[in-house]
């Protein structure tokens, strides 16, 4: 025999521990007011006039059609841009713009400076374009070279070390980076194809001369070239969420903690 099936069940009591917190559907930036940055502002605005100066200067000098096909001065054109929204954000109190464009920027930059200063500046790598038979260039040259490979790039590792908040790049963001790099060589191809064999600045830069190093050459100099500009992007991901907070401050959220009643 089996015992009856009781008709009502008690209900079983509750598993003990703490319930778990369902996320926030509000952001820390809707809790947490930016706030006013004149210094910020004013840097970034110094900087973007040093960077529309050396653009300037580049295109006083020579053919507007074929420096604005150098890599150096569209990015010097990027930033300028990009500092000049940022100042405004700074100045009038706005959140800053999203990570993804200006580590991009950053990124453009620091490829900038160091290709110049690694490769195209330095006698020794066969692929400067220092030519010693040819007369010195001119101080305004010299004056626009300086401006766009050395003081803009301080300059906006100034700006993202010391007036940036920290962790904010992601590394998913680092393969988007390198479409406008791959963008610039697809350019330089077809720029390259349209020239007549033998026109003078048909490859701007010597690493992409196809007439010097073929075909071949250059996509083997762009793989590496491409490998470093993102170890470069992982680099800066993994520094800007080492680095401190350079503008940590009190924020005014408007709430308020009460002692204990009772």
């Amino acid at each position: 025999m089996t015992a009856p099936i009781p008709r009502d069940i008690p209900d079983l009591p509750a598993l003990p521990g703490m319930p778990g917190l369902l996320p926030s559907p509000v952001p820390a930036r809707a809790v947490v007011a930016p706030v006013r940055r004149p210094l910020a502002a004013v840097f970034r605005l110094l900087t973007a006039l040093t960077a529309l100066t050396g653009v300037t200067i580049c295109l006083a000098l020579g053919s507007p059609l074929r420096v604005l096909g150098y890599f150096t001065v569209q990015n010097g054109i990027l930033l300028a841009l990009i500092m000049l929204l940022s100042a405004r954000r700074a100045w009038t109190a706005r959140h800053p713009l999203p990570s993804a464009l200006t580590g991009a920027v950053l990124l453009y930059t620091a490829i900038t400076g160091l290709v110049y200063h690694l490769l195209l500046a330095d006698a020794a790598t066969p692929f400067t374009m220092i030519d010693t038979a040819t007369t010195a260039p001119s101080p305004w040259h010299a004056v626009a070279v300086h401006l766009l490979h050395t003081a803009v790039p301080a300059a906006a590792v100034v700006d993202w070390l010391l007036l940036t908040a920290p962790a904010q790049l992601r590394l998913r963001q680092a393969p988007g980076w390198l479409l406008y790099p791959l963008a610039y060589l697809a350019f330089s191809f077809a720029r390259g194809e349209l020239l007549l064999p033998g026109t003078p600045g048909r490859y701007l830069y010597p690493f992409l001369d196809v007439e010097a190093h073929g075909y071949k050459g250059v996509l083997g100099n762009a793989l590496l070239l491409g490998l470093s500009f993102y170890a470069l992007a992982v680099l800066l991901v993994a520094l800007d969420h080492a680095r401190p907070n350079p503008i940590r401050h009190r924020s005014k959220t408007g709430f308020r903690v009460q002692p204990p009643v009772g």
